[in-house]
């Protein structure tokens, strides 16, 4: 089975999914390239057919395709050039609205790309996705160009109102219910004649945590055995089959589990509810904002394709077949 090609496949996972594909200098007018090397044109820019192959090679030399065949090749040409000519029509836009990212501003982009990894590696990174530090500076200053566009034309038209708010909570009810938890403590030991006696100590007395933070073996044991709050479901099942049946301050009798024997105590019980809108608001807003800014953005750039002159010269793509990068090119 082929991969499916993605843009994310082009370089490398992290920098991929960071920058895209950077096209703000592969392009030129039309009339300065013969046809022959022109793989398409966005509304009078060219991409060329060096520039093509070159990110092809890069792609494919990533993926695990070992057959070179035009077949093996084709789906990864097709899905390369819808992202160019996606990006080639942003940052046409871009330009139109006299929207660039500032070299300081792509400094901070790279810095933030290479910190992800450990001192040195950074550059290995690169090499492996056969780039050099100035492509990788082209493609963060088109990814934080075209940010800026839905930053300032798309994302700041789009609101919600306050009915919308109300509607899509009373539309969400069941996202917003919360199930019965029950706030508990344990201490575990290795053997029942241990938990007996811990029991007793407890039956005389002797407090809950404090017996926990000395004897118990469980990781909790330094918080007092103290489990947090949790729902069915979160824990063991022999866990939830005692806790649940407790009121708040009785403790259980000895539980046996593959962890060891078990002492429960049930410290605060919160019974199933739903959340309050006012609870929820920000959250809400949230996830509206998100959902209205992706269809603004689909919108947005499904116009610009509508109207934009795309022309695909079929035979110079036709001509084109992936093979390895020259290694000269990793060391640029």
């Amino acid at each position: 089975m082929r991969p499916s090609p993605t843009r994310a496949s082009l370089v490398p996972l992290s920098i991929a999914l960071a920058m895209g594909v950077g096209v703000a200098a592969c392009t030129k007018p039309v009339m300065e390239t013969p046809e022959s090397l022109v793989v398409a044109s966005v509304n009078g820019e060219v991409l060329s057919r060096a520039d093509f192959e070159q990110e092809l090679w890069r792609e494919m030399a990533l993926s695990d395709v070992t057959q070179r065949t035009a077949e093996d090749v084709e789906p990864f040409k097709r899905a390369l050039l819808e992202t160019y000519i996606h990006r080639m029509l942003l940052l046409q836009e871009a330009r139109k609205h006299n929207i660039s990212a500032s070299p300081e501003e792509v400094d901070r982009g790279v810095l933030r790309l290479s910190g992800d990894y450990p001192a040195g590696n950074f550059n290995e990174v690169l090499a492996q996705g056969q780039l050099s530090m100035s492509e990788l500076r082209s493609r963060e200053a088109s990814r934080l160009t075209i940010e800026k566009l839905f930053a300032s034309h798309v994302y700041s038209r789009v609101a919600v109102t306050e009915e919308e708010l109300r509607a899509w909570y009373a539309a969400h009810d069941t996202d917003f219910h919360e199930p019965e938890r029950v706030h508990a403590a344990q201490i575990v030991v290795k053997g029942l004649d241990e938990a007996r006696r811990l029991q007793a100590q407890l039956k005389s007395g002797k407090k809950f945590a404090d017996l926990a933070r000395r004897y118990s073996l469980s990781a909790d044991a330094k918080v007092g055995g103290d489990l947090g709050l949790f729902p069915r479901g979160q824990m063991p099942p022999a866990f939830d089959e005692v806790v649940f049946k407790l009121g708040v301050g009785q403790v259980s009798d000895v539980v046996s589990t593959e962890y060891g024997f078990h002492l429960f105590r049930v410290l605060e019980r919160k019974p199933a509810r739903k959340r309050e809108f006012a609870e929820v608001r920000q959250l809400v807003e949230g996830k509206m904002l998100e959902q209205k800014r992706a269809q603004a953005q689909e919108t947005f750039e499904k116009e610009l394709r509508q109207k934009a002159q795309v022309q695909v010269n079929e035979a110079t793509l036709q001509a084109i077949r992936g093979r390895p990068v020259p290694q000269q090119a990793a060391a640029e």
